[in-house]
């Protein structure tokens, strides 16, 4: 899908690309590929660097063209990855800016929204550029918030009853934030390739530049703290199915040698040979009352060791 925005007081859509509008292409089919190829006349190759979903950020410059790729966050229809990332790719020439994503997001519509909302101007390809790396760090965010809900209600389901399940969607939160951390250090670096650009340094906005770090900076932190906990959490929840296995193990242990003696009494006086009770009528019961007595005494001498 193509979308052509104007920049006035906010990004406005058009029906048609007018002189220095932003073209965003979305999951472009055959006739869009086309038209980025042939009449804006983008490389192949960045094309094709932008449809590979492992796409790392950087910065190129190629016939005249920039393409920089930065990775943004999406929600998964992938139940065993709810998030992911995506490789964005902008591509701008002269009075050209084409933006390129081959996932569908709501990053790009709500930056737009945004832009309206508060008459916001662009005022040169760079400077969109920085405002869409602000705006995929602040999105970045907002999923961070919602994995933090799904560690807290997976915990509080792990509390209940220690569960594959739970343990399953641990282990998938613990892949999102991965994405997370390697995407957001690659958008770091691409941030401070832009930052240093001897040719456009002096032209960026100095209070955008200060917001565009902070918001990466704090998406960074904020993975890593979320990461970091949900590692110690796997590991306590490791140690505690652990310890149960344990607890488990002794008290199926201590079973099987109170219900060992009996079994080693009977055998004892079930020999063929004398043991003055053959000839007794009260043998069995003797026999019963002497098994009874020990294991009762073992169960409470187990009880004592807490080993039962």
């Amino acid at each position: 899908m193509i979308t052509f925005y104007k920049n006035q007081n906010g990004l406005i859509q058009t029906e048609t690309q007018e002189n220095n509008s932003w073209i965003n292409v979305v999951c472009p089919n055959k006739q869009e590929t086309n038209f980025l190829l042939k009449e804006l006349q983008i490389p192949e190759a960045f094309y094709s660097d932008i449809e590979d979903i492992d796409e790392r950020p950087r910065i190129e410059f190629e016939n005249g063209w920039y393409l920089i790729v930065l990775r943004i966050p999406f929600k998964s229809k992938d139940p065993k990855l709810p998030f992911n990332t995506a490789p964005l790719g902008l591509m701008f020439k002269d009075d050209v800016f084409v933006s390129l994503c081959f996932h569908q997001t709501d990053i790009l519509s709500d930056f737009v929204l945004y832009t309206k909302r508060k008459k916001i101007t662009i005022d040169n390809h760079f400077d969109l550029v920085l405002k869409l790396l602000l705006s995929s760090s602040i999105w970045f965010l907002k999923y961070l918030k919602q994995i933090n809900q799904r560690i807290k209600s997976a915990e509080d389901n792990l509390e209940e009853s220690i569960k594959n399940e739970e343990l399953q969607a641990l282990w998938q939160i613990e892949k999102c934030l991965v994405f997370f951390v390697t995407s957001l250090k690659g958008n770091d670096v691409l941030f401070r390739r832009i930052k240093n650009l001897k040719d456009h340094k002096d032209t960026f906005d100095p209070e955008l530049l200060e917001d565009v770090e902070i918001e990466l900076r704090q998406a960074e932190e904020t993975t890593n703290i979320y990461s970091n906990i949900l590692t110690g959490m796997m590991d306590a929840y490791a140690s505690v199915i652990s310890n149960n296995l344990n607890v488990i193990m002794k008290r199926l242990t201590s079973i099987s040698i109170i219900l060992m003696i009996p079994t080693l009494i009977a055998s004892l006086y079930g020999m063929n040979v004398p043991n003055n009770l053959e000839e007794n009528h009260f043998g069995f019961w003797i026999v019963l009352l002497i098994s009874l007595l020990i294991s009762i005494s073992g169960v409470f001498l187990f009880k004592k060791k807490n080993l039962f």
